[in-house]
């Protein structure tokens, strides 16, 4: 336990001390002006907290229940690509931290692990695979059947990607480790063209599998696997009907982490849309994008969601130390969300209720 690390915030300090310029900024950057990713964060500033009093919270329960696997608590790990750049662990490191803090981990089609040696590593975790359709079907076709036989839990299907954003990123200096193993088809003539001419990472290979594609590709993924579908990058009320009309059995509020569309809405001011209009429907609804508080993790609670996911802050402590940074990561937004659902008045996640949450535009109208 490195006790200089006090919140979330100083692991991306240390990472940015740690890893190269143009490593930090693939992990740190976002897209255009960057206004969204910028307002991630700023916005949960904008929600208020409404806390009961006098209530016995001397021992909390921070446990729950997402797709039908009972948790920790209501943090996972988001999907997040190419992890060989933050670390030597990679996505394994982060995999055993997930599985020791009892929490989902989602694994990017983009990892430098491969799907078997995350399972064995952690045949303990709760793993969802990141899911892309891609114009070489194989691609898709192959994790599906890898992740099922690791027994993973879900897949979480990316939505708001047709093109790859306008990123700020600096050149990258490659590394064997920076592989994207899920690319690397055996016996795929293209796949090993690619690599015969010095794209041995696969990276030029990746940039040109991006296509454009359609609910219908949701439809037919759907027939194809017993596993349950996440439509991730969710940020409208529309989008979250049209998803569950084809096939998504959860919706994952997101926007990417303000690295495609730039300007979009907040998550967190996108969450009540959502949630209002699926509640009827009983579908769990997720939502990643800014949180880096335990507070963070309690108003989106309230506002509806099931779970939170980190992105960056669980980058930062992997590069920080690698798979003990990342339990640390999480050990410190646990015990800031513990403590602020005592100081909320709750001892159970289902003490949680939307009342309890306001944004600022109510408060400061009240004042007037």
């Amino acid at each position: 336990m490195d006790r200089n690390m006090i919140c979330l915030d100083d692991f991306e300090k240390s990472a940015k001390e740690k890893l190269l310029r143009a490593e930090f900024s693939f992990y740190a950057a976002g897209t255009d002006d960057e206004v969204t990713l910028r307002d991630c964060g700023e916005a949960f500033n904008r929600y208020r907290l409404r806390p009961r009093i006098l209530r016995n919270v001397s021992t909390r329960d921070l446990r729950t229940s997402i797709m039908g696997q009972t948790v920790a608590m209501p943090i996972g790990i988001s999907p997040t690509a190419i992890q060989g750049f933050a670390h030597m662990d990679k996505e394994i490191g982060t995999a055993i931290a997930a599985a020791k803090a009892g929490v989902v981990m989602g694994i990017s089609i983009h990892s430098t692990s491969t799907i078997e040696d995350i399972a064995n590593a952690a045949p303990s975790g709760n793993h969802w695979m990141q899911l892309q359709f891609m114009k070489n079907p194989r691609i898709a076709e192959t994790v599906v059947q890898k992740a099922e036989a690791a027994g993973f839990k879900a897949l979480v299907v990316t939505c708001d990607m047709p093109v790859l954003g306008k990123r700020k990123v600096l050149g990258l200096r490659l590394h064997p480790r920076h592989i994207m193993v899920n690319l690397d088809l055996p016996g795929d003539a293209e796949v090993a063209e690619y690599k015969a001419n010095g794209d041995g990472m696969l990276m030029r290979y990746g940039a040109g599998q991006f296509i454009s594609p359609t609910w219908e590709d949701v439809r037919k993924l759907k027939q194809r696997t017993k596993l349950p579908l996440v439509a991730k990058g969710v940020t409208t009320a529309a989008g979250a009907i049209e998803a569950i009309e084809n096939g998504a059995d959860a919706i994952f509020v997101s926007a990417h982490g303000g690295r495609q569309l730039d300007g979009v809405r907040a998550p967190i001011d996108a969450l009540s849309e959502v949630v209002k209009a699926v509640k009827h429907t009983g579908v769990e609804i997720y939502l990643d994008g800014g949180v880096r508080k335990g507070s963070d993790v309690f108003k989106a609670l309230a506002l509806g969601a099931n779970a939170v996911f980190l992105g960056r802050p669980v980058i930062w402590g992997l590069a920080h130390d690698g798979t003990n940074g990342v339990s640390q990561v999480l050990d410190i937004i646990r015990d800031e969300f513990s403590t602020t659902m005592a100081l909320m008045g709750c001892s159970c996640i289902r003490d949680i209720q939307p009342s309890m949450v306001i944004h600022e535009s109510e408060y400061l109208n009240a004042k007037l």
